[in-house]
């Protein structure tokens, strides 16, 4: 079988560029902290997790708002605050705090010394379901395009979100090789768009796709060895180098 010619990889971010779970936690602690001290009625009555039931009811009532989840949270805070007799302008002020925790990441050790070596020879990126501001970290430098499902309207594992990242470096699918921990929303995705898909297993957790990925890594230093093995690198992307982020 001959090994493709790729051009560029892109990532998913939350668990596979850090950790989510102690960044949500700690964000969730602190708004909670701040309703407790500016709303006590709402604190009385809510704990983080009724907070969190209460958003995904609104979301399953309301599909498209899984599509931005601050604007999930801003819209569940603001009904609550409505309910509960506080001025729903202090949800800006709740937001505001969360948004701040939420961007608050700590990248996995491995991630900038293999991006180092990964932008010598492909352009790189990221495709996401998440809310991280990616200006608020150190990846902007090294991403050609950064595609953002609240800012399309439309998430993965729509086959839409991937092609855009193909449009904004104008690549094909075959082109590009995709990273993602989540077998479904990423391996999935990916593959039903056209791309070869790789599974960054960081927490030794069983595949449970229906769809097969191409590989499987536990960081970006097996990435760069599997990509070594299976593809062909295209190195003619001086063009793009350097270009900013989008989305």
């Amino acid at each position: 079988m001959n090994k493709p010619v790729i051009k560029a990889i892109l990532f998913d971010l939350d668990d596979t560029l850090w950790e989510i779970q102690p960044v949500l936690a700690r964000a969730e602690a602190l708004l909670y902290q701040w309703l407790s001290e500016h709303t006590p009625n709402i604190a009385a009555i809510h704990t983080i997790d009724s907070l969190r039931d209460h958003r995904m009811a609104m979301a399953r009532h309301d599909p498209s708002l899984k599509v931005n989840l601050m604007a999930l949270r801003h819209t569940a805070l603001s009904q609550i605050f409505h309910e509960y007799g506080h001025p729903v302008d202090l949800v800006d002020d709740a937001m505001a705090l969360f948004s701040k925790a939420r961007n608050t990441v700590t990248l996995f050790d491995d991630v900038l010394p293999a991006f180092e070596q990964l932008r010598r020879h492909w352009l790189l990126g990221s495709v996401t379901n998440g809310t991280t501001d990616l200006s608020m970290t150190a990846l902007p430098p090294y991403f050609n395009t950064s595609i953002a499902s609240f800012s399309l309207g439309i998430s993965k594992p729509e086959p839409a979100i991937f092609h855009a990242a193909c449009e904004a470096l104008n690549l094909q699918p075959a082109d590009i090789v995709y990273v993602g921990d989540d077998p479904f929303f990423d391996i999935h995705g990916a593959k039903q768009a056209g791309m070869q898909a790789i599974w960054m297993n960081r927490f030794g957790r069983q595949y449970s796709g229906d769809i097969a990925a191409d590989g499987q890594c536990t960081d970006l230093f097996e990435l760069l060895a599997w990509l070594n093995t299976h593809t062909i690198q295209d190195n003619n992307h001086e063009l793009l180098a350097g270009k900013p982020a989008q989305g």
